[in-house]
């Protein structure tokens, strides 16, 4: 046994024999359950994984401890590979979450009540967990990657499944868009930048707190309750314009110029650089469009489709030429959607969008076009919460069906390749097994393991 084993060990002793001493006084502090590595894995680490999945399938004291231990192999495999979980990503995932949990509870307190543990707490918890399983999930992507798949495998795993086995395809339909942004008055742009500017003095000023009017006044909800402040982000996250100006801030003091982004107008303050990445707090106000600006856009597009109905020009001439959608313009028209993969967890880049992956007003359009059919227009917000008017063409609709090589070639190769990396991984973990230190508390180890390697003989 070497001089990190027996460190490992002995650290196991000393808690277990705190935990043994604390129970005859009816008060368990924790105890070392498993050791993996260099890695101890408490009662309370299974506790706050039970707590945050609920019902496990199996016993939950088996299940949840070989699932961190499989958890900690990885993670130690990131720390190898030098891969850093996105905080930004964990951060969005983590406020998603905590939303739905205040919304089933009711209320933050009665989720608070209900945790034992403040919002901040359960924040900081949640965060731990979900970074680790977002290191886990980056360390597979990476020994994964260079899994091939060759169309004849494609074929034999086709040929070889039973029909009732094959995966069901939802319906998928491909959009054309042509967008306009409706003209804001450059009264309402005056009247945001002297809000925006008023806002400003009254922070030099010391009379208010940049946090206060954050949370009073700003129009980005994401940031508005924490008092403007966005996580530590790189240059490439921003938008540029805001970036721009963001990067030459340099004293947590002073408050930006006026800076007009996709999303609207801004005052930034800085609160903290850490490397290539800066902590910001900003306030956004959006200007609004008048109504009569709204219709005169639905009449230029109502116009340009007479023209398209007509044969003048074709609605991908007309999208490519005259609509305020750069994604789509760039694409004859054609709606691109972004997608992880079930199967592989990769992003990937289609033209087809399932129904409830679009927006609730283009889904609510699509729903009654024939393909090849123009809709009326409509209005709805873009991606960056502003409002747009829009004209839509059904180019194909594609019904639920089961999965076939003809039309889902590229769904059946993400499940052969989804195989080939389960048995990769399961080869890697039970290989990690094999050469990595582990000692199970004797209370702990009478399961049945997905992976019997853990106790050795």
């Amino acid at each position: 046994m070497n001089a990190r084993h027996l460190i490992a060990t002995a650290a196991l002793l000393c808690l277990t024999l705190q935990a043994t001493v604390a129970q005859g006084t009816n008060n368990v502090v924790d105890e070392v359950i498993w050791v993996v590595g260099d890695e101890a894995i408490l009662r309370s680490d299974v506790e706050k994984v039970r707590t945050q999945m609920g019902r496990v399938s199996g016993n939950p004291y088996c299940v949840i401890p070989e699932n961190l231990a499989i958890q900690k192999l990885f993670i130690h495999q990131a720390e190898i590979d030098s891969l850093e979980a996105s905080e930004d990503n964990i951060n969005r995932y983590v406020d998603a979450q905590i939303n739905e949990w205040i919304q089933t509870a009711g209320s933050k307190e009665k989720l608070e009540e209900y945790r034992g543990m403040t919002l901040t707490q359960i924040r900081e918890e949640t965060f731990d967990l979900v970074k680790d399983n977002q290191l886990m999930d980056l360390v597979k992507d990476h020994l994964t990657k260079d899994i091939k798949v060759t169309p004849a495998e494609v074929r034999h795993f086709f040929k070889d499944m039973p029909e009732d086995s094959l995966p069901l395809i939802p319906t998928q339909v491909e959009v054309e868009l042509l967008a306009e942004h409706p003209r804001i008055q450059q009264e309402e742009i005056d009247r945001v930048k002297g809000e925006l500017r008023d806002y400003t003095e009254r922070i030099n000023a010391g009379t208010s707190t940049f946090n206060t009017l954050a949370r009073l006044y700003s129009e980005d909800p994401g940031s508005a309750r924490q008092g403007g402040e966005m996580d530590y982000m790189s240059k490439v996250d921003l938008d540029p314009a805001f970036a721009n100006v963001a990067w030459t801030l340099t004293d947590p003091t002073k408050v930006s110029k006026i800076v007009e982004s996709q999303y609207g107008y801004h005052i930034i303050q800085l609160v903290d650089k850490r490397g290539d990445k800066l902590k910001l707090r900003h306030i956004l106000l959006k200007p609004r469009v008048d109504q009569k600006d709204i219709d005169a856009a639905l009449a230029r597009l109502d116009s340009i489709s007479m023209d398209i109905r007509e044969g003048k020009f074709s609605f991908e001439a007309a999208a490519v030429t005259l609509s305020d959608d750069k994604d789509s313009r760039a694409n004859n028209g054609l709606m691109f959607n972004v997608v992880r993969d079930e199967m592989t967890g990769e992003r990937m880049r289609t033209s087809r969008f399932k129904m409830s992956e679009l927006s609730p007003e283009i889904a609510r359009v699509v729903e009654g076009l024939d393909v090849g059919e123009m809709s009326k227009p409509f209005t709805m917000l873009d991606k960056a919460g502003k409002q747009q008017c829009c004209v839509i063409k059904l180019k194909s609709r594609i019904k639920a069906h089961t999965a076939n090589m003809a039309e889902d070639f590229q769904v059946l190769s993400n499940i052969v390749k989804a195989k080939h990396s389960e048995e990769f991984l399961n080869g890697w973990i039970k290989e990690k097994q094999r050469t990595t230190y582990v000692r199970i508390n004797p209370e702990w180890s009478d399961c049945d393991f997905q992976y019997p390697g853990w106790i050795k003989d």
